[in-house]
């Protein structure tokens, strides 16, 4: 079967197909990408069984939204029941939240996020292409993909974070952290919200900085993705001859905004205390070198496809003043971009 990929980048028009013959290639690091021409799926933390999957298209095909729409005969690689255990308990929940805080309060570490995934029945008869378009024209501000290939399986993400593009000759990427639901008026942004921001384009700024000497910033300011808000910072640079993309993107990923601070401390504390397999949510997918666009986008408001239900994933920062009830509901709101399209 083949291996493809469906993407449609933020505002943009058309739509573009890549599909490759046979299993695509593994990588364990991302500093291995180099200049790769793919389209890439990466996992929150790659491991021989979670790869780097670089799918290199045998096919590459631009068309627009309604003609995706006309399309079917898909090869959707899904996994089984066995992994149906993943869903996340509110009282499971409730014990990673006081794991969480309690590091938070007995260390230096400033912020993790804690991730939980839910499961919802699947009708096998829901075309998952149907569901593509539905997210294009739901989201238009947001990178919308279905991806499926054997080592990753079945996904569909609505995601508004860039975690790394390209716009002529210069760079771009985002802080986006602080989240609320909002109606027609906002309400201030909490201490808290503001805090979170500051921790994750600090740490932006730092490393960016250590590739490049021409660094842009302007923000933060507030963003709206569906019902949610969010505080955003932009960030635009040169990256230098010779310093290569995937080195760039191993030193973003994972961001604060998907992992804390300090960024080391909080990625081993997650992997090692997390009840939920993050698999390839908040890692990231793109364009590299594919079709004149180089964009990468953080996999956020995504799910799994499984045999028999969507797996839908969230998560949410946590700072030692954080409230367990608040950040459950954050993680609530935030799984109805995907509810919203399968209700």
């Amino acid at each position: 079967m083949d291996a493809f990929a469906i993407y449609r980048l933020p505002l943009a028009h058309e739509c573009t197909l890549v599909s490759q013959r046979g299993v695509p290639d593994s990588l364990s690091s991302l500093g291995s990408l180099e200049d790769a021409c793919a389209f890439v799926i990466a996992p929150f933390c790659p491991t021989p069984s979670v790869p780097v999957v670089v799918l290199r298209p045998d096919k590459l095909l631009h068309c627009s939204v309604d003609q995706v729409a006309a399309m079917d005969g898909f090869p959707f690689y899904l996994a089984g029941s066995t992994h149906s255990s993943q869903a996340s308990s509110r009282e499971t929940y409730h014990d990673d939240f006081c794991r969480f805080q309690q590091l938070l309060s007995t260390s230096q570490v400033q912020k993790l996020v804690l991730a939980r995934c839910a499961d919802v029945s699947r009708d096998a008869a829901t075309s998952l292409i149907t569901l593509f378009v539905k997210a294009c024209n739901r989201y238009p501000e947001a990178f919308v993909t279905l991806f499926s290939a054997p080592q990753c399986g079945t996904w569909l993400v609505a995601t508004p974070e860039v975690l790394l593009s390209r716009s002529s000759e210069r760079w771009n990427t985002m802080a986006l952290a602080g989240t609320m639901r909002h109606g027609d008026q906002l309400p201030p942004w909490s201490d808290k919200n503001r805090r979170e921001q500051a921790y994750v384009s600090q740490y932006i700024s730092d490393c960016l900085e250590r590739y490049s000497d021409d660094v842009k910033m302007s923000g933060p300011y507030t963003t709206r993705a569906g019902i949610l808000a969010h505080l955003r910072t932009d960030f635009s640079f040169t990256l230098p001859a010779g310093v290569a993309v995937g080195e760039l993107l191993a030193a973003l990923h994972p961001t604060p905004a998907v992992c804390g601070l300090p960024k080391h401390e909080a990625y081993r504390f997650i992997l090692d205390n997390e009840t939920v397999e993050r698999s390839y949510y908040s890692g990231f997918s793109g364009p590299l070198n594919l079709g004149g666009d180089t964009a990468m986008f953080v996999s956020l408001r995504c799910m799994r496809v499984l045999e028999d239900r969507y797996r839908l994933y969230a998560g949410g920062g946590i700072l030692p003043e954080s409230l367990e009830s608040m950040e459950w509901d954050e993680t609530q709101a935030k799984m109805q971009a995907m509810l919203s399209l399968i209700d």
